[in-house]
Parts: structure tokens; C-alpha cells; sequence
């Protein structure tokens, strides 16, 4: 049932990847990331997480704009959740 979900994720993926590969010629301190919020409590997570398991959207933006600014330039994209951990992909 996630068939499309899944399609459409590996090609942003993939998408945001060569865009950084190409940028990088030109543009080498571009730093291109995907972030991953963490599980934020909403209409859509509650459901499936406990609002006392999740992360309000504040301390989500926070995570990511800490991030943010300690990513370094790589000349690939960067797949990163909101502590800083690194996402292989």
C-alpha cells in the first residue's frame, strides 16, 4: 500500500542528490540536506505515536535549524534527522 509513497521518496531522493552533484561544480560551498523531523505530535502522527512520545513543532524547527548550521559542504546531499545523525541512503 506504500508502493507510491516510496517511489516518490526515492526519487526526491534522488533528485536532491544530483542536484547537489551539479551544483557543486559551480557552487562548492552549496550544502543540499534532506532533514528528517523527527515524529512531531499532530493530526497525522497521533494515530500512531503518543503525543507524549512525539516532539512539538517547535523543538522539531529547533533540531533542524541547529542542524543546519553545522552541515558542512560535501558536494553530495546530505540525509540528516533533526539530532544531527546522519541518514544513510
Amino acid at each position: 500500500g506504500w508502493y507510491g509513497y516510496r517511489a516518490s521518496k526515492a526519487a526526491l531522493n534522488m533528485l536532491l542528490q544530483t542536484a547537489a552533484i551539479e551544483a557543486a561544480r559551480t557552487r562548492p560551498l552549496a550544502v543540499f540536506a534532506a532533514l528528517q523531523p523527527g515524529t512531531v505530535a499532530s493530526k497525522l502522527s497521533g494515530p500512531f505515536v503518543p503525543a507524549a512520545d512525539a516532539l512539538t513543532p517547535a523543538a522539531s524547527a529547533a533540531g533542524m535549524l541547529a542542524v543546519l548550521d553545522m552541515l558542512q559542504p560535501t558536494g553530495r546531499a546530505q540525509f540528516v534527522d533533526y539530532r544531527g545523525g546522519m541518514i544513510p541512503w
